[in-house]
């Protein structure tokens, strides 16, 4: 194949060996994208039904790309007389060559071998809700041969490097079990009936989605659980355990349950915290 397309080809100019690399890195494209169709047919069923089979599909399909780019790239050099008697004039002082180089390609490698290493051992996958640090919050939307990306919840693609984030310490929301303990914190004042603002939490949290019980051995207890955290000079710190089956609509849920909680509390004339400064005037 490769000696028919040199007879319409002159690779003798520098022309003909821009064409004959076009033509050659085309064919490798067609031929990655045909070995990556029938790799997905051949492991459709673990893609639809395995979030591990997805992140790993998606790594290897990226990994034939540039495999292929690669190949595509070593069977010019050593199909074109001007690139061959080149490539051999460096590679024979390769020393100090290959030292620069491998230097340079370090980083790439250490990337490369990273993300092979989270295809491998799986400490998220594609689709997970992870967190590295306040302002690193998101879902994994690929995992590439030299990076991750991650969807922010501003719709932001954020790029980190598979040689760092290996590293990081990482909180995966839903890596085995999807549903998430959430912690509202609420302040309400000295002479509040605690009981009754136990009651409104409770009810206002039973009324929003995502909701849920949960076991523990023999026995089903309530989501929605509100104890006193402690009893400052000015207020009272009171916390709303609330189990939550969908961990993307936490933040939604914490934002509505406080909103929904405030307006009862007026409603109802649950005593709120007044500043100790504001009495002294």
């Amino acid at each position: 194949m490769i000696e028919l397309i040199k007879q319409y080809i002159d690779v003798s100019t520098i022309e003909g060996i821009f064409i004959y690399s076009m033509v050659m890195i085309f064919i490798s494209w067609i031929l990655s994208r045909i070995f990556r169709f029938f790799l997905v047919k051949f492991l459709g069923v673990q893609e639809k039904k395995d979030q591990f089979g997805v992140t790993s599909l998606k790594f290897a399909k990226n990994s034939i790309k540039f495999l292929f780019f690669i190949i595509a790239c070593l069977v010019i050099i050593a199909t074109v007389p001007f690139l061959r008697r080149q490539a051999t004039l460096i590679f024979s002082g390769a020393g100090i060559l290959a030292a620069i180089i491998g230097f340079a390609a370090q980083a790439a490698i250490s990337n490369l071998i990273a993300g092979a290493f989270i295809v491998i051992f799986k400490p998220f996958r594609v689709g997970d809700y992870i967190k590295l640090d306040i302002e690193r919050v998101g879902i994994v939307d690929d995992i590439t041969l030299r990076h991750t990306v991650i969807n922010t919840f501003e719709n932001k693609r954020l790029i980190i490097p598979n040689s760092i984030i290996s590293t990081e310490s990482v909180l995966n929301h839903t890596i085995q079990d999807s549903k998430v303990l959430s912690f509202n914190n609420l302040k309400i004042g000295m002479y509040a009936d605690i009981d009754l603002a136990r009651k409104i939490i409770q009810e206002e949290a039973k009324e929003l989605e995502y909701i849920l019980d949960y076991n523990v051995g023999d026995h089903t207890k309530e989501a929605v659980q509100v104890r006193v955290i402690d009893i400052h000079e000015d207020y009272i710190h009171i916390r709303a355990y609330v189990w939550i089956s969908e961990p993307f609509q936490e933040f939604r849920m914490k934002c509505k349950l406080k909103e929904r909680v405030h307006k009862r509390f007026i409603i109802e004339g649950v005593d709120m915290p007044v500043p100790l400064r504001k009495l002294m005037r």
